[in-house]
């Protein structure tokens, strides 16, 4: 499978640097990404039309048996998504291979090393974030020690164990009764928590996860990309996308949305093109329709605000109508992530009414302290980056020494890493 995505993605981007003609580029442009795409449709969402349990139970006898019951493999939506920027930057000649534009450039093997190389990356291969070929490939060449940070590398890393390995994985116990059915035997309140507790951990758990990859990567004097900017500030919910997975988005934008049009064809087609890239968007993380309703969830609250964004109360500054915002904002993003918990949607629906109908009237004292004393710490790292300039050195460095004691001390059972799975 990897094997056919790199020589997919080397050789058609070597060749379109080497087209003769700007047709020919395209057509050649476009069966790379067409690969990538095939790639990843078949892999991943082949179960959406077949019968995963019954193909689970049968043994392979041919290759086409083995293709179709094949486990998904590690990092594909990653490597793809890489595969697919570094074809269209070539054709766009967003990025051009060293040397001339066509008949100087570079030996296919070069070539089909680099990109093996940005495909492997081993930091961001698992879970992003997601590089853009432009961005990655003028780094490639050698590296020394001297020009690495490795104080701020392990600044990074630090914040970034703390925020998967005492934060999430912690919450991730408590969390753990959001499952059906044990959700119908809990009380108004503590679905809500349980709710606000997972959106705690689904941000401490990738962005954990990126940080790490940044901070490896930072050691190997790569840079990648910020993919969070602390989005439970956000005050709009396309605010909130150019803060969330910012990677994803970006690349959602520059190679779906802008090619779609973007908002530059009028009204009802901006808001149609919002909704099939976030509906894309959302079944990428994932093959079940879960997912692409939340995607159309987040899809319909960007194009529902647009006629807003210019309102008095989106742009007013006034402390109390910000935090206003975000709060709503937090809302409607928290009670989408219950389409990531609970994948059936009537579960998802039973949560829901659940919230405002729950006849349970006891609560575990322990349960809620504990959801409430780990979200905090995602609200306190929040709170620490809108007051940061007023937060002296030294009380900052006795942070990452807390941190680094409570990942020693304080580490909830491992999880894998939510995005692990997508």
């Amino acid at each position: 499978m990897f094997l056919c995505a790199w020589l997919a993605t080397g050789l058609s981007s070597y060749f379109v640097a080497h087209s003769a003609s700007h047709t020919q580029a395209k057509i050649v442009a476009t069966l790379g990404v067409a690969a990538n795409l095939a790639l990843l449709g078949f892999f991943k969402y082949k179960f959406l039309w077949l019968d995963e349990a019954s193909g689970a139970a049968a043994t392979p006898q041919t290759l086409g048996e083995w293709l179709v019951l094949a486990p998904l493999p590690i990092g594909i939506s990653f490597y793809t998504f890489h595969g697919i920027s570094l074809v269209v930057d070539v054709f766009r000649g967003a990025y051009v291979l060293p040397g001339a534009r066509r008949a100087d450039a570079p030996a296919a093997a070069g070539h089909l090393r680099n990109t093996l190389l940005y495909l492997v990356f081993f930091p961001q291969l698992i879970a992003g974030p997601i590089i853009k070929a432009r961005d990655f490939f003028p780094q490639v060449g050698p590296k020394r020690f001297v020009d690495i940070d490795f104080v701020l590398a392990a600044r990074i890393q630090i914040v970034g164990y703390f925020l998967k390995t005492v934060v999430a994985d912690n919450l991730a116990e408590q969390t753990a009764w959001m499952s059906y059915p044990y959700f119908e035997r809990k009380s108004s309140l503590e679905l809500v928590l349980m709710l606000y507790g997972y959106s705690a951990q689904i941000f401490a758990n990738f962005a954990g996860y990126s940080l790490i990859a940044l901070g490896l990567a930072k050691l190997l004097g790569y840079r990648l990309p910020q993919n969070f900017n602390f989005p439970y500030l956000s005050n709009s919910v396309a605010d909130f996308w150019r803060r969330w997975h910012m990677s994803l988005s970006s690349w959602l934008r520059d190679y779906l949305y802008i090619p779609l049009g973007g908002n530059r064809l009028g009204w009802w087609r901006t808001n149609l093109n919002l909704l099939m890239v976030m509906f894309l968007g959302g079944l990428w993380h994932g093959a079940a329709w879960s997912f692409a309703v939340w995607g159309l969830w987040h899809g319909l609250g960007l194009a529902l605000e647009r006629p807003w964004l210019g309102s008095a109360f989106i742009r007013s500054e006034q402390p109390l109508v910000k935090m206003t915002r975000i709060f709503l904002v937090f809302n409607f993003v928290s009670f989408g992530w219950l389409l990531f918990r609970l994948q059936e949607f009537d579960q998802a629906m039973r949560y829901v009414e659940l919230i405002v109908s729950s006849n349970v009237k006891t609560a575990g004292l322990t349960a809620l302290g504990l959801l409430l004393i780990y979200s905090s710490l995602v609200a306190l790292y929040h709170l620490h980056h809108v007051f940061r300039a007023a937060v002296p050195a030294r009380v900052r460095d006795w942070g990452y020494g807390v941190m680094l004691f409570l990942i020693a001390t304080n580490q909830g059972p491992t999880t894998p890493f939510i995005y692990f799975q997508f």
